[in-house]
């Protein structure tokens, strides 16, 4: 066996549909399939959505977008950070972006009007809070006139994004946000001569404030099995899988790996596992990680290197070529993260292209 990513479709679904019952029959779903679809296979999971009836899909950049084009994805592509440098790939694509400061609105505004572009459909970003991308309250007005006074846009959707909507304590911030949102469009709506698709909820937000749903929903980690440990139950649909290439005797008071990082205080059985930072097993690791080999939990030893890690043995009746679980639907992705204070999205973005992924279907 080899070190392979198990993608499980069937989960993706249980996944969705169980978001969909959540909110109401006429709210649209929007699937973020960025950074390949968190770390797992952008193509394989927006067909599966596709098939399920998703809405919109999101993704990070405009090359993404084109990867979704060019296999055949038909459906609405918001591109959440469009660049200025990416125009050709957007428009001769057809993806839609999302406009989130002056200087990418007004250069795109300049290359619509050189291609002689009208009524190109964008997503008209506000700022409420996250301070990251998009306009602040007191840019609104200035931004909204910028785009109406132009042939060349028309604005798709409105929208915002929730920063802190899985903590509790903070409510009252995120109240805020969604207060500061509907403010924003109830001063813009009156001044459109159509509706757009209004949109702030992320999975947290879903679950925790059915006030922020809006006309549509954007599902990110929640699609692909995790909740932040909220109330919900989703499966996981990442699964890490190794093998145990060889096991070495390592005596009392001798080291393993580089810079002599773990010097054993017994005698150990050490197992080399094909996997390593260049897979996207960080050296964040190399203190408080582990995998789970026979059920058994056993602790990442020394530091992680760029094609393997090693672990102990010495808890676990293991040969080699026995299985191993970087993280699995039991041993989440979620649980392997905290291990060393770090978030799945991290951890699942992480994995490289050469892990080898496998389509459950």
């Amino acid at each position: 066996m080899k070190t392979v990513l198990e993608i499980n479709l069937q989960s993706l679904e249980y996944n969705f549909n169980k978001i969909k019952s959540l909110v109401k029959p006429t709210t649209k779903t929007m699937a973020v399939v960025k950074a390949n679809g968190y770390g797992s296979d952008m193509i394989a999971v927006a067909k599966k959505l596709n098939k399920l009836g998703v809405d919109y899909f999101s993704v990070a950049y405009a090359s993404e977008g084109v990867r979704l084009r060019n296999a055949g994805i038909k459906t609405p592509i918001l591109v959440l950070i469009p660049q200025t440098g990416s125009f050709d790939e957007i428009t001769s694509f057809n993806l839609e972006p999302s406009i989130y400061s002056f200087h990418f609105l007004s250069k795109f505004i300049a290359y619509a009007h050189e291609k002689n572009i009208l009524d190109y459909p964008i997503h008209f970003k506000i700022n409420s809070g996250l301070n990251r991308i998009g306009f602040k309250e007191s840019d609104i007005e200035k931004a909204f006139q910028l785009v109406s006074n132009s042939d060349r846009l028309f604005i798709k959707s409105i929208y915002s994004h929730l920063s802190a909507s899985e903590d509790l304590n903070e409510k009252e911030f995120t109240l805020h946000q969604i207060k500061s949102f509907k403010k924003a469009i109830k001063n813009i709506l009156p001044k459109l001569n159509h509706k757009p698709i209004l949109h702030m909820s992320n999975t947290s937000g879903i679950i925790n404030y059915p006030e922020s749903e809006f006309d549509m929903i954007r599902c990110g980690i929640g699609l692909y099995g995790f909740s932040n440990n909220l109330s919900i139950s989703l499966k996981p649909v990442h699964k890490l899988l190794s093998t145990i290439s060889l096991i070495i005797d390592v005596s009392k008071g001798e080291s393993v790996g580089y810079n002599r990082a773990y010097v054993a205080k017994e005698n150990t059985r050490v197992g080399i596992i094909p996997l390593g930072h260049a897979d996207g097993i960080s050296r964040s690791f190399n203190k408080g990680g582990y995998v789970i080999i026979n059920e058994i939990k056993c602790d990442i030893i020394g530091n992680v290197c760029m094609d393997v890690i090693m672990v102990n043995l010495n808890k676990v009746d293991a040969v080699e070529g026995d299985q191993v679980v970087i993280f699995d639907e039991k041993n989440t992705a979620e649980d392997f993260a905290a291990s060393v204070g770090t978030i799945s999205y991290e951890v699942l973005t992480n994995l490289s292209s050469r892990i080898e992924r496998k389509i459950i279907s």
